[in-house]
């Protein structure tokens, strides 16, 4: 192993790694609060990586929605990983099929940005670097969550409960507010979101059902009105 490879991205993730404990343990809570045991949820931390998903994943099984559900949801939500996937591919130094599974692994929002953005390319010893520390602080901050949820104050459980709707807010208001096609995607999946959850006739859907409709309509939708229109696909 190249130990300068592997430090460099080691070093690069430690802010990634804290930001992983701190959003991981408001899932430890929130999937003990549904009836996952510590360990349980420690699992589904450690063996999928989705911040989104998870939370998505979990609300479908404690409203006891079908597999089919619980899969298409997961399925819709984690789609951009393959693009990012594919895109990070092009980065990636030559390497055997066991190492890029490895890297497969450990592709998410924030490890994919710091490889995709350093200015050479992106070695195995790299990679492990910068995705071991958010893996550990993913894993165990889910750990201590759902371990030490049940001995704090409420008022700090409620205020960890939010944590990731503030995570995702600080991910879509700077883009948003530089280009007007995110801006208009975001506000009309609120409006819709909002028509879901509360028109006669589609508000008997659930949770699950509500996001794969809407993570599929709303791109397919603005991407076909600007074909139309002549402009740049969302």
């Amino acid at each position: 192993m190249r130990r300068e490879e592997f430090r460099e991205g080691l070093i690069t993730s430690i802010p990634i790694a804290l930001g992983y404990l701190a959003v991981s343990f408001a899932f430890g809570i929130h999937a003990t609060a549904t009836g996952l045991s510590p360990i349980m949820s420690t699992i589904i931390s450690l063996t999928s990586l989705s911040s989104s998903g998870q939370f998505a994943g979990v609300g479908i099984m404690a409203a006891a929605g079908s597999y089919v559900e619980l899969a298409l949801a997961v399925l819709t939500i984690n789609l951009r990983y393959i693009l990012m996937s594919l895109s990070l591919t092009q980065k990636l130094a030559p390497m055997p099929l066991w190492h890029k599974l490895i890297i497969g692994y450990a592709v998410t929002d924030e490890i994919y940005a710091a490889a995709i953005g350093r200015d050479k390319d992106v070695t195995r010893d790299y990679y492990v670097g910068l995705m071991l520390l958010p893996v550990l602080g993913w894993t165990m901050g889910t750990l201590l969550g759902a371990s030490l949820g049940a001995l704090l104050p409420q008022d700090v459980v409620n205020a960890l409960g939010i944590a990731l709707y503030c995570m995702f807010i600080a991910l879509v208001v700077p883009p948003a507010r530089k280009d007007k096609s995110i801006l208009r995607a975001v506000l009309l999946t609120a409006a819709l979101s909002l028509a879901l959850a509360y028109l006669p006739g589609v508000r008997a859907l659930s949770a699950g059902w509500r996001v794969i409709l809407l993570a599929l309509a709303v791109p397919a939708g603005l991407a076909w009105r600007d074909t139309r229109a002549g402009g740049t696909a969302v």
